[in-house]
């Protein structure tokens, strides 16, 4: 069973990375232990990580037998580490909060920042927001500026605003 577990990490000495705790805080405790049912099911070879292997009995289990590695390592990367039961719950977390990663996020507003000062003004912002896209109403803009650090000159600090987005709380400094 232990080489089982050292072919598993094949990247090195690679550590499930911590997830934010607030995960748990997404979710009803009723919702966690569906989950937590659903992770040991897919974790075959119950060693608290879903790898390849676990991913490949878990198919043939429900009767498909032909799925392509490549598949199931797709399926792997959408995790940015071994996948433990706090990641498995980020990644549903993610999935059905449709958030972006917090870093994503970030990217987005850097590209309005050039200079990168961390900030993007409040009026550039409203107006990007309300012609772009998927745009936002004019309540929409207020409610997110309500949740934003905004200083006297009307600069948004856009990194506090993206952890609020997918933490869903203030960072504590």
């Amino acid at each position: 069973m232990a080489s089982r577990k050292t072919k598993k990490k094949e990247g090195g000495a690679k550590r499930a990375q911590r997830a934010s705790s607030n995960v748990f805080s997404m979710f009803e405790q009723t919702q966690i232990q569906e989950f937590k049912e659903a992770f040991t099911l897919i974790d075959q070879n119950r060693d608290g990580f879903i790898d390849k292997e676990d991913l490949k009995d878990t198919y043939a289990s429900l009767g498909k037998l032909n799925v392509k590695d490549s598949e199931l390592e797709d399926m792997l990367k959408e995790a940015s580490g071994p996948i433990n039961f706090t990641m498995f719950l980020n990644l549903f977390g993610e999935k059905l909060h449709g958030t972006d990663p917090e870093d994503t996020i970030l990217n987005a507003f850097k590209m309005f920042d050039p200079d990168a000062k961390g900030y993007v003004h409040k009026d550039q912002l409203q107006k990007l927001l309300m012609t772009q896209a998927d745009r936002f109403t004019p309540e929409e803009v207020k409610q997110m500026f309500q949740s934003s650090n905004i200083d006297a000159a009307g600069n948004l600090d856009y990194k506090s605003l993206c952890y609020i987005i997918t933490h869903g709380e203030e960072q504590e400094e």
